[in-house]
Parts: structure tokens; C-alpha cells; sequence
């Protein structure tokens, strides 16, 4: 239930619309507020006004918006239910001030949404070096958590697999208060809140990890801690954005784990006109493996 999280002004609207398939919901001081679905409709309710967006900050923070300065400091937190809450307003060298816009990133665990995938990341007792492209939007983290939850679980055929995340921004096992609010099975070690390199090193060094798993990949120093994860011997799950193979082959960090074959699979993810999820698949060469 993420609407009994909004102001009581839009009880009576909220009434009529489905919480299902809400991706976003969108406050704004003074504007209609949005429910963006995971089609691309987009329902507006009655504006709401600044008081009624700190009322529901307050709320989401559980009426503890302190405990939360830091996170809030950066622009966003997780709130209980692993959704993950982006604030606009003025910003200070303390943090955020006047607060005129919430973003709420409903959160959707879609367990056994990459059970498909998985056949082809896994062979046998080995793990493939795995990264997860898709343009913004289209569900990364989503798919990258149920692999941890699949590897993690195991199968009758395959013991469940030793799993450190390093969870910069809580949106893989989105921890309220140190506590996963996501199911990743009973293997995962989540190291939350921490910056992806730093806690690549931290966990590679500590935790013994069979599969390093981070969210979004981006810059030369990410990389840079990728490589050392793979000539140590452990594996990496990761995601970054990325709309096709082509524009993965330019991206100027990845040169040397793409000369040197050093990831085995990339899935790239893409969504169709009606919302729906497909995948395609390929290897070290870049070379297509399948797509569905």
C-alpha cells in the first residue's frame, strides 16, 4: 500500500485509481499531483500544497525526518517498504530546504521476473561476469535483484551462491533503518549506503564473496574496482545505463574489460510501446545469444 502515504486532501480521488502498475508519484507545491504507470499513463489528482508535501514527508520519514539528514542531504531516502523518495527545494550546505517537490519511486520486487535470464548467466557451478544494460527506466536494479534472489536461493540442481551487495543508494535490498526491506534470499550480504568502490574493496577483502552485485556502473573509478574484482577471482552482477550494444562498445572506461573479454554476458533490457519487458542477450564478443 504506497497511497495511504499521500496527503488526506486526495483521499477521494485516490479512491478511483489502482495501485497497481504505479511507478511514480510525483508532488509538486502548487501543481497536479501525477501517478505515472508502468505504460506510460499518467494520472493527475488535485494539486497539493507545500504544508500537505511536508505532511507526507513527515510520514514517509515515520515522523523522524532527523534520523534521515544525511540521506535527505543527498537529494533522497529510502522509506519503509523500500520506496525510494527523491526531494526538490532549495539547497543549503546543510542539505535541502523549503521542500517543494516529492518524487516516490513505488517500489516492485517482480520476483521471478529474470528466472528466464538465469539459465543463461549460470553454467552449471560457474557464474558468467554479468552486466545489466537498459535505458533509464526500463527496470536494471529490478532484474538485478531477483538474479542476487535466484543465486542466492539456488535450486535443486545448484547450492545457493555467496552474495555481497554494495548498495550506494538503498534501491537494491532497500534497507530501512539497516534492515533489507526486499527479499534477496539467505546468502546476501548487503553493505548499504556505501560508495560502489569503496565497497567493492571492502567486501572483496572481508566477506570471501563468491558475487560482488552493484547498481549502476558509470564512471572511470567503478571500472577501475571491477577490474580488480575480476583478476581476484570473485565474480560481478552489475547494472549500467545503456540503450543498445552500439552505444556499449563507445563507452570510453569499458574499453579494457571489452578488449580483454573479462565480461561474459550482457543483457541488455528494453520495454515495448504497452509496458512490457524483453531481453536480449550476449556474450564476451558481444555477439547475440538469444532474445526474448
Amino acid at each position: 500500500m504506497i497511497f495511504h502515504y499521500l496527503p488526506k486532501s486526495l483521499s477521494g480521488s485516490i479512491s478511483t485509481q489502482s495501485e497497481n502498475g504505479v511507478e511514480e508519484i510525483r508532488l509538486r507545491s502548487g501543481q497536479p499531483t501525477e501517478l505515472i504507470y508502468s505504460d506510460n499513463r499518467i494520472v493527475r489528482l488535485p494539486e497539493v500544497s507545500g504544508n500537505e508535501i511536508m505532511e507526507t514527508l513527515n510520514y514517509l520519514c515515520g515522523y523522524s525526518v532527523y534520523l534521515l539528514e544525511k540521506e535527505i542531504k543527498h537529494g533522497f531516502f529510502t522509506a519503509r517498504g523500500g520506496h525510494r523518495v527523491g526531494i526538490c527545494g532549495r539547497t543549503t550546505e546543510h542539505g535541502i530546504a523549503d521542500i517543494s517537490g516529492l518524487n516516490i519511486r513505488v517500489a516492485h520486487e517482480k520476483k521471478d521476473c529474470a528466472r528466464d535470464i538465469l539459465p543463461y548467466i549460470r553454467d552449471g557451478e560457474c557464474i558468467h561476469n554479468t552486466l545489466i544494460l537498459a535505458p533509464p527506466g526500463v527496470g536494471k536494479t529490478t532484474y538485478l535483484r531477483d538474479l542476487i534472489r535466484l543465486l542466492s536461493f539456488g535450486d535443486d540442481k545448484h547450492p545457493g551462491v555467496k552474495i555481497s551487495v554494495v548498495d550506494e543508494r538503498s534501491e537494491i535490498a532497500a534497507c530501512y533503518r539497516g534492515v533489507p526491506q526486499n527479499d534477496l534470499g539467505p546468502r546476501v550480504d548487503v553493505l548499504d549506503e556505501c560508495p560502489k568502490v569503496k565497497g567493492m574493496l571492502m567486501v572483496l577483502r572481508s566477506m570471501s564473496p563468491q558475487v560482488i552485485a552493484v547498481d549502476e556502473l558509470g564512471m572511470e573509478e567503478d571500472f577501475c574496482a571491477v577490474l580488480q574484482i575480476l583478476y581476484s577471482g570473485s565474480r560481478i552482477l552489475g547494472t549500467l545505463h545503456c540503450r543498445d550494444i552500439q552505444e556499449l562498445r563507445q563507452k570510453p572506461y569499458l574499453q579494457e574489460i571489452l578488449q580483454g573479454k573479462k565480461v561474459t554476458r550482457y543483457v541488455l533490457l528494453l520495454r515495448d510501446a504497452e509496458g512490457e519487458r524483453h531481453f536480449q542477450i550476449y556474450d564476451e564478443k558481444l555477439e547475440p545469444i538469444c532474445a526474448k
